[in-house]
């Protein structure tokens, strides 16, 4: 833990020296000393370049070898790289194998949290485990009713992994697959767009531990600025009382969300709050907050990030839908 704090604390103060630099080339700017303006604006990008970035720009000084993205390098190393067959039909294939994407893009955040703690203890479980999520998007169709529309699959896939646990058990993990399409707003300065799905939750458990729903949902995505509002409403699909395993859900979902998303320079805050909307004793809801944040270059790898992760209330996992989780995380986001 110790170790996990230093590197937030070295985190905070590297973001600081950048802010710093771009701060002072600024003022020399404003001074017309535009040479040392110019040496400090380069010092500050080549600090906050990635180590991978790095690496390809240094391939694309190479005349042999002009490369400037990740899929860009797997293609040039099937290209110089690979004895091409006699049949194009089997060089297709390899070089989907080798160097394709397969049009697969991040959805929801992925991240790795190594170390969550749990204020609440519990018998069944220990505090301390390791949690984990895993979300892409498959697009299928774009602009098939004319309106500039865009079609997609996702899955995404949350576990909870008690990593601090004799023979490390995966004790929860839920499969979110989903369909859904995303609508384009042009007519309003706030309102970007907006978007339904169609969502199935389950964690895949038999017996008394199996948890499972499915929802239409509707969002939609407003700008103000550096602040997006992202509100969201959902209807369960019902289902049969004797199939239902988690019948009372709902008052502890509730029937949406909020959420806030802020981006201050390469720093992005998010906060969803969730309420069942009774005003009286049964009231239930969660608040989840995630920072993400640079990470010091010794740590950096392209497109990551650090992330605090802070939950507290209902539903952090279906198993733990009707039971109060207070939850701190700290890891890394491979998207956001």
């Amino acid at each position: 833990m110790n170790k996990l704090i230093l590197i937030l604390i070295s985190t905070i103060c590297f973001a600081e020296d950048i802010s710093k630099i771009y701060q002072d080339a600024q003022n020399l700017e404003k001074e017309g000393n535009f040479k040392e303006a110019m040496y400090l604006y380069k010092k500050a990008a080549n600090l906050s370049m990635p180590k991978e970035d790095k690496y390809i720009l240094d391939l694309t000084k190479n005349e042999d070898h002009k490369v400037d993205t990740f899929s860009n390098m797997k293609r040039d190393f099937y290209t110089t790289q690979i004895d091409k067959l006699g049949d194009n039909e089997a060089n297709e294939s390899l070089k989907q194998i080798l160097a394709g994407d397969f049009n697969l893009y991040p959805y929801k955040k992925n991240y790795l949290l190594p170390v969550t703690y749990d204020l609440n203890k519990s018998s069944d479980r220990k505090q301390f485990e390791t949690a984990y999520q895993i979300s892409v998007e498959k697009p299928i169709s774009y602009n098939f009713f004319g309106l500039n529309e865009s079609i997609s699959a996702a899955y995404t896939q949350k576990s909870f992994w008690q990593t601090s646990k004799d023979s490390s058990p995966f004790r929860e993990t839920n499969y979110m697959p989903e369909i859904f399409i995303q609508f384009p707003y042009k007519n309003s300065d706030t309102l970007k767009g907006y978007k339904i799905s169609l969502l199935h939750e389950s964690n895949g458990r038999n017996n008394e531990f199996s948890r499972s729903w499915n929802r239409i949902y509707a969002e939609a995505y407003l700008q103000l600025s550096s602040l997006f509002i992202i509100p969201k409403v959902w209807y369960r699909i019902p289902e049969n009382e004797k199939d239902d395993d988690n019948p009372n859900i709902d008052e502890y979902y509730g029937y949406g969300d909020l959420t806030f998303l802020y981006a201050y320079k390469r720093h992005t805050f998010e906060l969803t709050l969730r309420d069942n909307l009774r005003l009286n004793s049964q009231n239930k809801g969660s608040a989840e907050f995630n920072w993400a944040f640079p990470l010091p270059e010794f740590l950096s790898t392209n497109r990551s990030y650090g992330l605090l992760q802070i939950f507290s209330g209902y539903g952090n996992s279906l198993i733990d839908y009707d039971r109060e989780v207070n939850k701190i995380g700290l890891g890394i986001a491979f998207s956001r």
